[in-house]
């Protein structure tokens, strides 16, 4: 029997762990897609609704996972009658409420048991003044919008006694716009923004096909310090679009490109208690679309970029945080790296019945006692974590890697050929099998240890054959990195590149989109330069400074330094190495590295 005097034992213990989180670690399985069922109550429990079964079928129960200890333990409970699942807390009136859409099929929306007393189609807030459990009140508030679909919670703003829920819907060209509905009176009644439909992104270099054109979907809102409201927009560039609204959502700037890379991805906004502003997204590019005319399988749709046929880019998950509202970010960190990201069974590993797509974007956020982040993210069960860190890991410069943990920290994921597309028929949604590229290897000089090796071997099944490793570290617009490599005697060669964003590590074109590229070649020069002797140790020393010249420098040894051009610009300063094989057939020498690291100062 558990007695007072445990309970606040146990109490005093969980807040001893809480208290010790630092870097990002997994705490839980989110039951559905981490964007719109999880909350944090007034006592600290933490609730995160979702449904055990597959709903396209019906066979659902509708469930929900409770933590008491600040996401450390979680408990598994059916949901009360009739309840829409997550709700928030109004700070006006104490009602919980929350506002979703009857479409009348399944759908992210679709699978809360209150729909089932709501009459007809349409946009519904659901009150009740009695706590999460109910009873609720369902209220219809308006007709359903073309392709109305409203992933977030409602925001009460700080600033105006208003709620803000952003949403998106198809405009009256049909293309998929932002909207922000708004109301005035704790709820009762909404009225909403359109703005404008992103532009296409069109087919244009280096891709041969069409993307999927998100042209405005699943934006993202905050609340700044000064009142004003920023949004973050899902578009099909290579990144999110923004704008702001400075009369509380009534009107919106023109929106833009954002400093986020991003591509068919969902962000998120989150506002920290202390003022300071969170940005979660996918800092990643995909592969170049391929001629989709020469896919097998593809409908018209793929074709003309109404629907995607693969995703190469939702393995990555990234946090960055902002001091004085958005205008400086720091961090831009890989919270999370997706656990299958090199299954050889990706597309039917764990069945399609929780979800159809293996990504890890989509998230939501709570924040803890002592200012920590419990994060909710990804789609299928497989995929989707739950993960506690805190904020000021972000502001982190340094970064360390010698192997003796393997590539836990690394995306080193090559692709199979195979039948693309999305409700085609086949296991999986837009996807691809894996096969690990990379691999450890025995050091060569005989030490209990292992290295990373990069090369190329033949496999016809590849979509390309040469491998490729790609680390994160800290963002910075300075910074050194020092590598420990060999170059064995017949090796082919290897791309060394730096860049502000996570490209795929078999990617043919990112180099081109690289602030610093540094090419090794088979006599063991560096961008011409003598520098490598085969089967030597040695170290490899890059130098940066954007803040005083748009160059770097490279070292072998300490010895003499060279000159790198900068040959793309940053916003957001280096953030990621990738490291490629630049073999054009077999090579299975390849490159070996022993050591890794990244320090944030120049000199």
């Amino acid at each position: 029997m558990k007695t007072e005097h445990s309970q606040e034992c146990a109490d005093s213990f969980a807040e001893k762990i809480l208290k010790e989180v630092f870097a990002p670690v997994v705490a839980g399985v989110p039951p559905i897609n981490g964007i719109h069922d999880l909350m944090l109550l007034p006592d600290g429990e933490i609730r995160h609704y979702g449904f055990m079964g597959d709903f396209r079928n019906g066979n659902i129960r509708n469930i929900f996972l409770s933590s008491p200890d600040y996401g450390l333990s979680w408990i598994v409970h059916e949901s009360a009658p009739n309840s829409p699942g997550a709700t928030v807390r109004s700070p006006w009136s104490g009602d919980y409420l929350t506002v979703l859409c009857k479409h009348g099929h399944p759908g992210v929306e679709e699978w809360q048991s209150i729909h089932d007393s709501c009459p007809a189609h349409g946009i519904y807030v659901h009150r009740s003044g009695n706590g999460p459990d109910g009873p609720f009140v369902s209220h219809r508030i308006g007709d359903l919008l073309p392709r109305l679909l409203m992933p977030r919670q409602p925001l009460a703003l700080r600033s105006r006694r208003r709620w803000i829920l952003p949403a998106q819907a198809a405009g009256a060209d049909g293309r998929n716009c932002p909207l922000v509905f708004r109301s005035d009176d704790d709820g009762h009644s909404w009225e909403y923004t359109a703005l404008p439909a992103i532009p296409l992104f069109g087919l244009r270099p280096p891709h041969a096909g069409m993307r999927w054109e998100n042209c405005g979907t699943e934006p993202t809102v905050a609340e700044l310090g000064d009142g004003r409201l920023y949004m973050l927009i899902r578009t099909a560039h290579d990144q999110f679009w923004q704008s702001w609204s400075v009369d509380g959502g009534v009107s919106w700037s023109e929106p833009e490109p954002s400093r986020f890379y991003g591509t068919i991805t969902t962000p998120l906004l989150f506002h920290l208690s202390d003022g300071r502003l969170l940005a979660f997204w996918n800092n990643t590019t995909p592969l170049p679309e391929v001629n989709h005319d020469l896919q097998p399988g593809l409908g018209a749709d793929e074709r003309a970029g109404v629907w995607e046929d693969v995703f190469t880019n939702r393995d990555a998950l990234h946090a960055a945080i902002s001091d004085n509202d958005g205008r400086d970010w720091v961090g831009f960190r890989e919270l999370h790296l997706n656990e299958r990201r090199n299954d050889i069974d990706f597309r039917s590993h764990g069945g399609n019945d929780s979800s159809l797509d293996k990504s890890i974007h989509q998230s939501q956020a709570v924040e803890l006692p002592g200012g920590k982040v419990l994060l909710a993210f990804g789609q299928h069960a497989d995929c989707r974590r739950m993960i506690l860190f805190d904020p000021d890991w972000l502001y982190e410069t340094d970064r360390r890697e010698d192997f003796r943990c393997g590539l836990g920290a690394w995306s080193y994921q090559s692709y199979l050929k195979g039948v693309a597309g999305g409700f085609r028929g086949f296991t999986g949604h837009c996807s691809l099998n894996r096969r690990a590229g990379v691999a450890m290897v025995p050091h060569p000089d005989g030490e209990m240890r292992e290295v990373l090796r990069i090369a190329r071997h033949p496999d016809e099944r590849l979509l390309e054959e040469r491998q490729g490793a790609v680390w994160n570290f800290p963002a910075g617009f300075t910074g050194k990195i020092r590598l420990k490599l060999r170059q064995p005697a017949g090796a082919a060669g290897t791309q060394i590149s730096l860049v502000d964003r996570w490209f795929n590590p078999t990617d043919p074109v990112m180099a081109d989109y690289s602030m610093f590229v540094l090419k090794l070649d088979s006599a063991g020069r560096i961008n011409g330069h003598t520098a490598l002797k085969p089967d030597c140790w040695h170290w490899l020393t890059i130098r940066w400074n954007l803040e005083a010249a748009p160059a770097a420098t490279f070292s072998v040894d300490e010895g003499q330094q060279f000159d790198l051009p900068l040959c793309f610009s940053t916003i957001n300063g280096i953030s990621y190495m990738h490291l490629q094989s630049a073999a054009t057939e077999a090579d299975p020498q390849g490159i070996m590295i022993e050591l890794v690291e990244k320090t944030g100062l120049a000199d």
